[in-house]
């Protein structure tokens, strides 16, 4: 009976010491990241100035920025423009319009206005995570489809991503739904990121593929995501390019590990 006592003393000790780690440890991180989100904003302000063969616009909210990843470059976005490149044997300009805790409403209000001027040959869409917090299904479906009224047929619309618990897992596969049912109606291809976050599992997310701030995701989870649009990425350049442009021996996408380097230009 005493030994019992004692190893559950022992084991709540040792649970509250995690807890308070994991608080401390996310509290930093979520600091640090939120004291670099004005230089990732800046490396893509510099990158989309560079000429290239083929022209990469994004549209999204601080996953797009690479916001979590130790380098911009190594979010999500700069895996899928240096996997463009590799692919293509071509130089890639990518023009990255997201904004760090972009919603759809401020997709529509600041980014979709920029690429009037812009004729994207690739393209990808990934924003609706910020809105599970006060998640409005009507108003989703109602911004989601201006949204999609507003880029390309071509256009790659990401999924949101898997929350694992609570409503905003809840909210994130009802907005899912939505995505899935305006992408069927008007004809876009859509990314299996819900899925593919899915996968991973809670465990394997914290301990591997999530930043110190245990929301966005690090270079392991960028890779994720990255790896969830490539294959679309990969049907849109043979549309482009014809089906013998640059890819693997095996004519399925490079994956993203071996496609990205240290480099930091896409």
């Amino acid at each position: 009976m005493k030994r019992a006592l004692v190893a559950t003393l022992a084991l709540g000790i040792g649970l509250a010491a995690w807890w308070t780690y994991i608080r401390t440890r996310k509290s930093r991180g979520a600091h640090r990241i939120a004291t670099t989100l004005h230089l990732n904003a800046k490396w893509w302000r510099e990158r989309g100035k560079q000429e290239g063969d083929l022209l990469y616009v994004a549209i999204g909210d601080s996953a797009a920025q690479g916001v979590g990843a130790s380098k911009p470059h190594r979010g999500y976005v700069g895996a899928i423009a240096k996997h463009i490149r590799n692919e293509s044997g071509k130089s890639v300009r990518a023009v990255n319009l997201s904004v760090s805790g972009a919603r759809l409403r401020e997709a529509l209000a600041v980014q979709l206005p920029q690429i009037v001027k812009l004729t994207p040959d690739i393209m990808t869409v990934a924003v609706g995570a910020n809105d599970m917090a006060d998640f409005d299904p009507k108003r989703f479906e109602r911004e989601l489809r201006t949204v999609l009224d507003s880029v390309p047929k071509h256009a790659i619309i990401g999924e949101v991503p898997c929350f694992f618990f609570g409503q905003p897992n809840k909210n994130a596969r009802m907005a899912n739904d939505i995505v899935h049912e305006l992408a069927d109606e008007l004809g876009f291809r859509v990314a299996p990121v819900y899925e593919s976050t899915r996968r991973q599992g809670v465990a394997r997310t914290a301990f591997y593929h999530a930043s110190p701030d245990y929301f966005h995701p690090n270079d392991r989870g960028h890779r994720v995501w990255a790896d969830a649009f490539l294959p679309l990425v990969d049907k849109r350049l043979s549309s482009l390019l014809g089906p013998k442009h640059r890819q693997s021996t095996t004519g399925e996408a490079t994956p993203v590990a071996e496609a990205v380097s240290d480099g930091a230009t896409a």
